[in-house]
């Protein structure tokens, strides 16, 4: 059972973006974008007020960089399509599992990143969870 409603159309945007965001990271990096992508969604707090769909967290303006390049506008694959349904039926594994935000950076990982705190780091990203008070709901259960 789904965690929040993706139509195919939905799903093929989560794969292409599972792809152009981490597709060096191997299956489990992309599966770490989607489960924060999946989170933003399942939210309602923070950078994330009113996103409730797929497309409204993909195209929030800023939000990822790789849809301002064109890797994203590539075709979605079947092999990124299973990994973004895994995504909607509810995959998430650390550092992932509750994080709203991620990047790359140069070197190490920050300890916090525009003051929330770092969770851990899957090869070249790192994972920020929210601060205790905010954005509490990413902690409920499916």
């Amino acid at each position: 059972m789904a965690v929040i409603k993706a139509p195919s159309k939905d799903i093929d945007l989560l794969a292409r973006l599972l792809r152009a965001e981490a597709v060096g990271e191997g299956k489990l990096g992309m599966l770490h974008v989607g489960a924060v992508t999946v989170n933003r969604a399942r939210t309602n707090c923070s950078d994330f007020k009113g996103l409730r769909t797929l497309p409204d967290v993909i195209y929030q303006p800023k939000a990822y960089e790789a849809v301002q390049h064109g890797m994203f506008y590539q075709r979605a694959r079947e092999s990124e399509r299973r990994l973004a349904r895994r995504n909607v039926k509810g995959h998430r594994s650390w550092p992932a599992k509750y994080s709203l935000w991620y990047f790359k950076p140069e070197g190490d990982c920050p300890p916090t990143w525009y003051d929330q705190r770092l969770v851990g780091r899957y090869k070249a990203h790192c994972f920020y969870e929210p601060v205790a008070g905010e954005c509490d709901e990413i902690y409920n259960t499916f």
